[in-house]
């Protein structure tokens, strides 16, 4: 066997042990590339016999023709080249199936061989800690380790979303990647999605601040955490819940602002008036829209209108809402429907003597009768609110939660329908002048009105990156504002109404008695420059399709 090594190295030309050590050293510096196939096929999920085979069989096979070939270079040629082939053809099929920072071989990742380890983290981080649920600070992971790839991505995503005051960021998993949402001033604007090997590190992270289960993938959970940044802290809700596709998460923003007066939430002037004018009349006063349309701020705004120090001021609800000082506010939970029902805990409230009471979600007959036997028996002023489209849809409802049209009639005070529409950004909103057909279309007066303000267009610099506007971060919008259409009534409106046959004849009534739909109340918000003509329609053209759905869970 010895003999015939030795005849074929000397066929080869490998008497010179200058040539023998080459030929040496390259056989070791390969067999530690077919080790890390071996195991990196492994960790990667792919077919790891096959790739093994291939990066040490090819090469192999090479070697051994080197022995034999007369010319030595050749040889040598014919090797290095097959190893560089089968390593390349490997990394290029591994780098497709990770993600991109797991990538090897990358401009990224041999970048990252030459810098600063630290550096790398602290930039990452852009000065947000994170604290856990359980009030832990987290510190930055090891470099390249799985958790470090979790936490790089969940800086990366709650420091956006919070630049760009995204208040629900929603992960929507289908066959090959994420889609991501961030709803941003009530519209959910798409975003780049992520693979589905990214999404993996991040709910693991995610999961684990908020402590809840890593392992539990379908069933509906929830937990929170808190990013810190720049010494404010960002409290988070993680709802999490299983779907045909894979783990959908959700995470919310809790916002800790003050909750808004009612001289705050977009009503105009002479609507106010008319709010301070009643505000101490008894009755029922009903707050109406669909659902997203504000009706809770509204609702607890109406609700602070009154002194608390002087008024015994409670509220019904039945999800646990904002905290208002000095107010008693009970809330209905789930773990009642079994002993009691939403009208009887009313009820017991009512008998505590308070003098004005809040209702939320006014939906039954059972929970209307109790309010009007409230205001038969004791004169109070008594909020409730329940979804209708419009004012006279409003009293269309009221009419079936309370069949009596007298009693359903005397004892109202007044009814509001919202809508919500984003406002423009001051800083960066276009004026313009539409044409006349626009005025025309839209009712407006074209001999008062000279123009007309839209959201600015985006400008770019020399290198075609985008200037974004720092107030609103390119949106055009910043915030939103309540569109009311109002009634209150007197009794000659009363007595009109209950005397009336028709739907249409009640909306005539209201059209004498001065109550602008929702749409012209937006064309006014249009003319002072408060919103545009595009957000308008949009806000009051039907949805074609519905938005991203949420999780199960959410609250």
């Amino acid at each position: 066997m010895t003999e015939l090594i030795l005849s074929q190295i000397q066929f080869g030309g490998y008497t010179n042990p200058f040539k023998l050590a080459a030929y040496i050293l390259l056989i070791m510096a390969w067999i530690p590339i077919v080790g890390w196939v071996n195991v990196d096929s492994q960790e990667v999920r792919t077919k790891n016999i096959l790739w093994t085979g291939i990066s040490f069989g090819v090469p192999a096979a090479a070697a051994m023709l080197w022995l034999f070939l007369p010319f030595y270079l050749i040889g040598i040629l014919l090797f290095i080249i097959t190893v560089a082939a089968t390593s390349v053809l490997y990394i290029m099929h591994r780098n497709s199936l990770v993600a991109e920072f797991e990538r090897v071989l990358t401009i990224g990742h041999l970048k990252s061989l030459v810098s600063n380890d630290q550096k790398k983290v602290d930039k990452i981080t852009k000065g947000i800690v994170f604290v856990t649920a359980n009030k832990n600070e987290v510190e930055a992971p090891a470099f390249k380790t799985p958790e470090f790839f979790g936490f790089k991505l969940a800086q990366e995503i709650v420091d956006d979303a919070i630049w760009r005051r995204a208040m629900e960021v929603l992960f929507l998993p289908s066959t090959e990647e994420y889609s991501i949402y961030y709803k941003i001033d009530g519209v959910s604007i798409k975003q780049e999605p992520k693979t589905r090997e990214e999404m993996e590190y991040l709910v693991k992270f995610l999961k684990q601040m908020a402590d809840i289960d890593v392992n539990e993938k379908r069933k509906p959970q929830s937990g929170s955490f808190t990013a810190r940044k720049q010494t404010k802290n960002f409290v988070f809700r993680v709802n999490t819940g299983g779907s045909t596709a894979g783990e959908k998460i959700q995470i919310t923003r809790i916002e800790e602002e003050s909750l808004m007066k009612i001289s705050e939430i977009g009503l105009t002037k002479s609507q106010l008036e008319m709010f301070d004018n009643t505000k101490e009349d008894k009755g029922i006063f009903i707050i109406t829209g669909p659902a997203g349309s504000g009706v809770s701020t509204t609702f607890y705004a109406c609700v602070r209108n009154h002194d608390p120090f002087i008024s015994n001021i409670n509220t019904i609800e039945k999800k646990e809402g904002k905290t208002i000082h000095n107010i008693t506010q009970i809330y209905y939970k789930l773990s009642d429907t079994g002993t009691t029902s939403y009208a009887r805990r009313l009820q017991t409230m009512s008998r505590t003597g308070p003098d004005i009471i809040g209702v939320a979600e006014c939906e039954d007959a059972d929970t209307a009768k109790v309010i009007t036997n409230v205001l038969a028996n004791d004169k109070k002023i008594i909020y409730v609110t329940f979804s209708a489209p419009s004012v006279i849809q409003a009293i269309v409802k009221w009419f079936k939660l309370v069949p009596d049209r007298n009693i359903a009639i005397d004892l109202l005070k007044g009814i509001s329908c919202q809508r919500l529409v984003r406002k423009l950004c001051t800083q960066c909103r276009e004026a313009y002048e539409p044409n006349r057909e626009v005025f025309k279309k839209f009712n407006l007066p074209a001999d008062k009105i000279k123009i007309l303000y839209r959201k600015g267009e985006i400008e770019y610099d020399k290198h075609g990156k985008p200037m974004l506007c720092e107030k609103c971060q390119g949106s055009g919008f910043v915030g939103r504002t309540g569109i009311f259409e109002t009634v209150f009534f007197d009794d000659q409106l009363k007595e009109a109404i209950k005397k009336a046959t028709s739907l249409q004849e009640i909306a005539n009534l209201l059209r004498r008695a001065k109550m602008l739909y929702l749409q012209e109340q937006a064309i006014r918000k249009v003319a002072e420059g408060v919103t545009s003509i595009d957000e308008v329609i949009r806000e009051f053209t039907p949805k074609a399709a519905a938005e991203p759905k949420r999780t199960a869970d959410k609250q």
